[in-house]
């Protein structure tokens, strides 16, 4: 009876601990499948550039890019140059990245996030998807 006991006892105690393990391992799968920032498209940015609040737009393509059309506003640190000038872009603002198609935005939008950015949104498909005139220089 006693031995029955000890049996139930630990085995009960092996799917508790299982259990916990695999909520705990799922928990960290989300975490790390966050990437730490949301997309958004070019509709949502109007609406945010009307607002009483607006955005940092922060434009990652080159510069040659950059001067043949812009969203107005916008701020250039090309892809290469981010981690170098992070004190450049503010942390007391939503930031908004911009690039062409919403690659690179995506990844500068990660690697802001890495850094402790809280809020940051990816313009998802880019300028080329800009209903608005771009400027140019």
């Amino acid at each position: 009876m006693v031995r029955q006991r000890l049996l139930f006892t630990a085995i009960a105690a092996l799917l508790l601990l299982s259990l916990a393990l695999a909520l705990g391992c799922a928990g960290d799968r989300q975490a790390t499948n966050d990437p730490g920032y949301r997309d958004i498209r070019a509709a949502e940015l109007q609406t945010l550039l009307t607002g009483d609040d607006p955005p940092f737009l922060l434009d990652v393509r080159e510069p040659h890019e950059f001067s043949a059309g812009h969203i107005p506003g916008s701020v250039l640190i090309p892809l290469g140059e981010i981690t170098g000038r992070l004190d450049e872009i503010p942390r007391d603002r939503t930031v908004v990245v911009i690039c062409h198609s919403g690659n690179r935005s995506g990844q500068v939008s990660g690697e802001l996030a890495r850094h402790g950015y809280t809020r940051v949104l990816n313009l998802q498909d880019g300028v080329r998807d800009w209903p608005e005139p771009l400027q140019t220089e």
